[in-house]
């Protein structure tokens, strides 16, 4: 089973502890995640069901190309990591 991280900085805003997800992409695990939390939807995910621009998440240390439909594939032993994106200059 892929596992599943939440970085700190979105912990604080809903408690979404590390688990293992039986998934296929990316975006079957969000949905997994979701059914058990669902407020954690709108933070992760805009109106259109696409990766919120402040946010980024890797899959085996490779950012994701899909953020529309969250299509990325996901291994049995995959380890996806959702973390605010930084930006700056």
């Amino acid at each position: 089973m892929a596992h599943i991280f939440f970085a700190a900085s979105i912990q604080r805003h809903i408690a979404t502890p590390e688990r293992e997800i039986d998934a296929r992409t990316v975006g079957e695990a969000f949905d997994t995640v979701f059914g058990e939390q669902p407020r954690l939807r709108g933070y992760i995910l805009d109106d259109q069901g696409a990766l919120r621009a402040h946010l980024a998440v890797f899959v085996d240390g490779q950012r994701i190309r899909d953020r529309q439909r969250l299509s990325d594939a996901l291994g049995q032993e995959s380890r996806v990591y959702v973390v605010q994106a930084l930006s700056g200059g």
